[in-house]
């Protein structure tokens, strides 16, 4: 992969984050559609089901009706041939129903780690690595 390929592949990444963090469902929609493969592979916790960009337009509509300020803070990337590792920390107050859980004004900070397959400039695969037991036992769902 050349260089102008990982950096077209990080501005991509970069646009889709700048998107989810925006707070805006419809902005995130257009990303998704703009940046994301229809037929993506998506290799995460989806417990919604569905698949393809359409899946992931669900996960993010879920997380943004439950936390309309999440911020996904990216630690660090690593690019190596049509890869993306992102590392990052996600932030949020809970002021929607998550996952059962009616709204516990609590915010949370978790950690996830995202591998994302670039292709012709878009995302075609993502196998992610989210810490959701953190997340729930700082919404009181588990015990700490």
């Amino acid at each position: 992969m050349s260089t102008a390929e990982a950096t077209r592949n990080r501005a991509t990444l970069e646009r889709f984050h700048a998107a989810t963090n925006s707070g805006d469902p419809a902005a995130v929609a257009k990303a998704v559609d703009e940046l994301v493969a229809p037929d993506v592979l998506f290799h995460a916790p989806v417990p919604m089901g569905g698949t393809g960009a359409e899946a992931m337009k669900r996960v993010w509509e879920v997380l943004l009706r439950a936390y309309p300020d999440i911020h996904v803070a990216v630690e660090e990337t690593i690019a190596e041939g049509d890869k993306i590792v992102s590392r990052n920390t996600v932030t949020g107050t809970h002021l929607g129903e998550y996952q059962g859980l009616a709204p516990t004004g609590r915010t949370v900070r978790y950690s996830e780690i995202f591998v994302l397959r670039f292709a012709e400039g878009r995302i075609v695969e993502i196998r992610g690595v989210v810490d959701v037991l953190a997340q729930l036992r700082q919404l009181g769902a588990l015990p700490s």
